[in-house]
């Protein structure tokens, strides 16, 4: 068994325009001081890293990274969430999403598609300068618009959605296994790849690429009614991340999973800071570590009610108390008889 590292914070909704949050020394001496070892940061906010240059050069790397050690922190993963939402889009988002991307690929869904590919190819040639071992990011929908069917879907719609969306993050895909990172597409609604079932269909067509990783949230498995747990043992394989989030479902007379187009603080379902929630994480800890995790457990807050500093500080003691030091040895150890194979054979009636 191995030990989970952490705690580390997601850093993308902390960034802003504000000290210590609007700059890289700023956010990463601040994550430190809430009791963070480690910091997950989004690659498109260019006030935390240039992207361009972390992609092609090493100093800039060397000198970025250490910088944040030297304020207590290290650098846990990047990530291209908002970029990989656009390597797929249905025309139905497109100027929803116009503004994850740079304004030169506004109203241009083919350029935007291409500038989104670059930057995950370029966070991938970041992450092995870095030395980093895998990326989060979202697989992007092109079926999203049709996940209730009313009216009935065509067939062959979904499969046809499935095969674009492969097609466009297999060379993604081979790009991370040259560079020896895997990529961890967050499970997640919205996106194409938003459960089990959908993952499995997006690894059948893209040959069960051994890069195609998992980023575990239970919050979102919560608000979906879809065990959390029994996830972590079926794809306990090709889990490559975890993000630490709480949620709560309550339906009730008046709305369900669907939410009514309430806002989060009126939704049945909402995300709650780290102990406020449903999610046993005491649970989701003991999975982790009986199934050989070892990546980093990466706190990500989003709440309806708590102020986010306070989630932050108190996520990250929550994180420290959750994470269990694996045992080296078995807990009965102490009894051993010494037997040895002659013995066994002897106590089975076989010598």
């Amino acid at each position: 068994m191995k030990t989970i590292k952490g705690p580390a914070l997601f850093l993308a909704q902390f960034a802003g325009d504000k000290a210590p949050f609007d700059s890289w020394d700023g956010i990463t001496r601040w994550a430190a001081d809430c009791g963070y070892k480690g910091v997950q940061v989004p690659s498109w906010d260019a006030r935390l890293i240039d992207l361009q240059q972390a992609a092609t050069s090493k100093d800039y790397c060397d000198d970025w990274a250490g910088r944040a050690r030297e304020n207590g922190v290290e650098v846990t993963e990047l990530s291209t969430h908002l970029q990989g939402q656009l390597v797929a889009v249905h025309p139905a988002y497109d100027l929803a999403f116009d503004g994850f991307a740079d304004p030169s690929v506004h109203n241009d869904p083919k350029a935007r598609q291409e500038w989104a590919v670059d930057q995950v190819r370029l966070a991938l040639d970041a992450s092995a300068n870095l030395g980093l071992t895998a990326q989060a990011t979202f697989s992007g929908a092109l079926a999203w618009p049709y996940v209730y069917p009313w009216p009935q879907r065509p067939a062959g719609l979904v499969e046809q959605a499935f095969d674009e969306l492969a097609r466009r993050w297999r060379p993604l895909l081979d790009h991370a296994e040259e560079r020896g990172i895997d990529l961890c597409y967050e499970i997640h609604p919205g996106e194409d790849l938003h459960d089990g079932v959908t993952f499995e269909m997006f690894l059948d067509r893209v040959g069960q690429h051994a890069r195609a990783k998992m980023l575990y949230d239970p919050s979102h498995y919560v608000l979906q009614c879809l065990d959390y747990l029994d996830n972590i043992d079926i794809y306990r394989e090709r889990i490559g991340m975890f993000h630490v989030k709480d949620a709560e479902f309550n339906p009730t007379g008046r709305q369900g999973v669907y939410g009514g187009y309430q806002s989060w603080v009126d939704r049945a379902g909402r995300f709650r800071s780290l102990g406020d929630g449903q999610v046993d994480f005491g649970a989701v800890f003991s999975k982790m570590a009986a199934n050989d995790f070892d990546g980093w457990a990466v706190v990500e807050w989003e709440c309806a009610l708590k102020h986010p500093e306070d989630g932050a500080r108190e996520g990250a003691a929550f994180v420290k108390d959750h994470i269990i030091r694996v045992t080296p040895h078995a807990f009965d150890d102490f009894a051993g008889s010494g037997a040895d194979e002659a013995m066994n054979a002897k106590m089975l009636g076989l010598g």
